[in-house]
């Protein structure tokens, strides 16, 4: 082992990676260390295995990408900062994470705005040069961009209209779904994932919007009975690379790369579809009375949806006008 990698697995072992390249008898290889915030079993890290394979073969070895999943070596929320300091190379995240910083990373997670697969692509197209600016601003550079499976509202009843959510007890993990509630009359009440199950037999929780794959992953049949396929936003995740780490690549090594995150970005798409259709196929096998939202509480949700986006736009500006303009401008 050279002092160089003896280095660097020290500052693996604090917690931090590092990008490496190093010269070897035959030719030059870079190393990539690459943080994700999902298990290995994730559709979205199974997609990234997959691109860092392509890249490796792309380049004959010449740049090695080693995926450590689950925040293992970076924590989620730390990811994207890791990444513009430098202290890893290429990241991903989910996009909302970083709401806070700009509403251009708040577009995909705006409730009723596109509410399907096809919705969603536009809304990508319409935002993703203001991402890429924003992301070029701090020393990023996007490489692709895969949403999540549609968002679903659950409860222990039928649900009509919006109207019968005042007074229930609606589960939050974020300020959006608070809002939505609040429009709605109901109770926000914060509850994480792997307190779901007790949350609603003990009555703390009455409804929540998640996914289909949250439902099935927390066995929702045990403590849940309707599942209305509302779509409220499909919220992505964007895969990213520090400028200066793809600056020091060879040309052939940046054309690998940008040629395999091209072919993840569209086979994250695909995977998120496959995950979707499975999923709710296996809520329909386990007894969740699975339905498409009645008329009224679609109109409901839109309403709601409006006065989201209206409160967004107020605080996004020129860029977030035109992102909303030229989504429009495409059709839903």
């Amino acid at each position: 082992m050279t002092r160089t990698t003896r280095r660097f697995a020290l500052a693996a072992a604090t917690g931090f990676a590092v990008g490496l390249a190093f010269a070897g008898t035959a030719a030059a290889q870079t190393s990539w260390d690459m943080p994700t915030p999902y298990p290995s079993n994730n559709f979205h890290t199974e997609n990234i295995v997959v691109f860092a394979q392509d890249v490796e073969t792309a380049t004959g070895g010449k740049l090695k990408i080693t995926v450590h999943p689950g925040g293992s070596l970076i924590k989620h929320a730390e990811i994207k900062r890791a990444v513009r300091q430098g202290i890893a190379p290429i990241g991903e995240v989910i996009i909302s994470l970083a709401a806070n910083e700009s509403p251009v990373y708040a577009v995909d997670s705006l409730p009723f705005l596109a509410t399907g697969y096809e919705a969603s692509r536009k809304l990508y197209a319409a935002q993703k040069p203001y991402l890429e600016k924003r992301l070029d601003g701090e020393g990023l550079k996007l490489l692709w961009s895969e949403p999540w499976p549609p968002q679903g509202l659950y409860s222990k009843r039928e649900i009509k209209s919006v109207d019968d959510l005042k007074g229930l007890k609606f589960r939050t993990y974020n300020a959006v779904i608070g809002r939505i509630a609040a429009l709605a009359g109901a109770i926000p009440v914060q509850i994480e994932v792997p307190d779901l199950p007790t949350a609603f037999a003990t009555g703390r929780v009455d409804v929540m919007i998640t996914s289909a794959s949250t439902g099935v992953d927390t066995k929702a049949q045990d403590y849940l009975s309707h599942y209305n396929d509302i779509q409220a936003w499909l919220p992505r995740d964007m895969v990213f690379v520090n400028k200066s780490a793809f600056a020091r690549l060879s040309d052939a090594e940046k054309k690998a790369v940008l040629e395999a995150a091209a072919a993840a970005e569209e086979r994250g798409w695909k995977a998120s579809r496959d995950e979707m259709n499975a999923k709710n196929a296996a809520l329909k096998a386990a007894g969740i009375v699975f339905q498409d939202p009645a008329p009224e509480l679609k109109a409901g949700f839109d309403a709601i949806g409006k006065t989201i986006t209206d409160e967004w736009l107020a605080s996004a500006g020129a860029d977030g006008k035109a992102i909303l303009d030229a989504y429009r401008a495409g059709g839903k």
